[in-house]
């Protein structure tokens, strides 16, 4: 029988947890609840204790595995197996995960940081079709990123590389970050900063508009929102998704002349969008990069979905020369 691999897609809601093959298909799939009371004390015991019942319902044993690989939020030392930071789990002080889980399932752990991960899984078994240089963003409630380079994912000295939301698009009278900066990709890319720009843009806006209605209603906006509305030829909803177009791909062209990566691979909630994001982010993209960039350069939308973490969890802990 050939060894499986085991995913794990840590949250701050819920915990996903997979076994696959070794070419990275699913066979299994399951969550818990991921429970962050008295310090998230509870989370890596529970995650261990659901794997071990379901491999002994499942009648498979540690020898069946090469080890299990896990993301987390949070700042990873990829040496000592540690989280710290992870403050939506409420890790403030370090966490020994990977000692931990280990000695709860007898299995290797192999840890990461999640929006690495995420990377993996497209760049693996997804738009990234297996590609040596893959850079992945994701566009959720905030901006995250992983970068696959010449093979290898890079974590940089502090383990910040990859933080793709924290590109400064906006160097004049941008948006404060929680990051303490101003003008990150983060506050007008991210489905708050959709909203953000929205909002501010509505201010200025003279025509006729469903969103500027909404917005004088004060009804609930939301990213999805303006994209629809994008899509049924809204003119203020349509000069909103420009601007936001713009500054993204402002920020890939950075990504782009500096890496020059096969795929830039565009995730997270706001990439349900779909073409009316990838189109006009493309085009401006292509006025921005340096030639040999634009020819080989391509943006494309993920395809893996909420499945991207968890196989490219399991990735990590596929041996050598196993890997693809």
């Amino acid at each position: 029988m050939e060894k499986k691999l085991i995913g794990v897609d840590l949250g701050g809601t819920t915990a996903k947890i997979a076994i696959l093959t070794k070419d990275g298909d699913i066979e299994h799939k399951w969550s818990i609840n991921t429970n962050i009371d008295d310090q998230g004390s509870h989370i890596v015991r529970e995650i261990g204790d659901s794997l071990n019942q379901k491999l002994t319902e499942m009648q498979l044993d540690n020898d069946q595995f090469y080890g299990l690989g896990m993301g987390t939020p949070g700042t990873v030392n990829y040496e000592t197996g540690t989280v710290k930071g992870a403050y939506n789990l409420n890790w403030v002080e370090e966490q020994q995960v990977s000692k931990d889980l280990g000695h709860l399932t007898g299995l290797k752990v192999y840890l990461d940081n999640d929006a690495n991960v995420a990377a993996l899984g497209e760049r693996w078994k997804g738009a990234g079709e297996g590609g040596a240089n893959v850079v992945f963003v994701t566009l959720g409630t905030g901006v995250g990123g992983g970068i696959f380079a010449e093979g290898q994912i890079l974590h940089g000295i502090r383990g910040a590389a990859g933080e793709i939301g924290h590109v400064t698009v906006m160097p004049e009278n941008g948006y404060d970050c929680t990051c303490g900066k101003k003008g990150c990709l983060e506050t007008v890319a991210s489905a708050t900063g959709v909203v953000r720009v929205a909002k501010d843009m509505a201010k200025e806006f003279t025509g006729n508009s469903k969103l500027k209605e909404a917005i004088l209603n004060d009804e609930e906006i939301t990213a999805k929102l303006v994209f629809d509305l994008g899509k049924e030829q809204d003119e203020l909803a349509e000069k909103v998704i420009d601007r936001v177009s713009f500054y993204l791909a402002l920020a890939l062209s950075h990504i782009g002349n500096m890496l020059n990566p096969e795929k830039i691979i565009i995730g997270g909630g706001v990439s349900a969008a779909g073409d009316i994001l990838l189109q006009p982010v493309t085009a401006y993209f292509e006025t921005m990069v340096f030639p040999a960039v634009r020819e080989s350069t391509k943006i494309s939308i993920a395809t893996r979905g909420n499945d991207a973490g968890v196989i490219g969890a399991a990735w990590l802990a596929l041996p050598v020369d196993e890997e693809a």
